[in-house]
């Protein structure tokens, strides 16, 4: 009984101690995630080599201020749907004739799901 108040009690404490959005958009990244984040960041505002993946699930492709985009995707219309994103993750370069994303895609329809899920908790 003592042992299991401790590890509520710890449990409680971490869960009182991480910031809500970034902590626990962290702690579901898929591990398959690397690849994206050698390019993108999840910190809203943030660009890097890629532009911030934050509130992509939804946004209009080629949207995120500041960020240099190739003429195919500021012209593809619609918004980001998990479809889209699925389509898109599988192989950009099929998808989108044009883009310069330098991601070849993921394959694994089980890891791309894992991923657009994760997309869609960063805010």
């Amino acid at each position: 009984m003592r042992r299991i108040s401790k590890i509520a009690l710890t449990g409680l404490v971490t869960a009182l101690a991480l910031p809500s959005g970034a902590a626990l958009a962290q702690a579901a990244r898929p591990s398959s995630f690397a690849m994206c984040g050698a390019c993108h960041s999840v910190k809203a505002g943030e660009n890097r080599l890629g532009p911030t993946l934050a509130g992509v699930s939804g946004r209009k492709p080629g949207a995120v201020a500041g960020f240099k985009y190739s003429a195919a995707m500021k012209a593809k219309s619609g918004k980001w749907t998990d479809a889209e994103l699925d389509k898109f993750l599988a192989n950009p370069r099929a998808a989108l004739p044009g883009t310069t994303m330098a991601f070849a895609g993921q394959k694994d329809a089980a890891k791309r799901a894992e991923l657009v899920a994760y997309l869609k908790t960063l805010k």
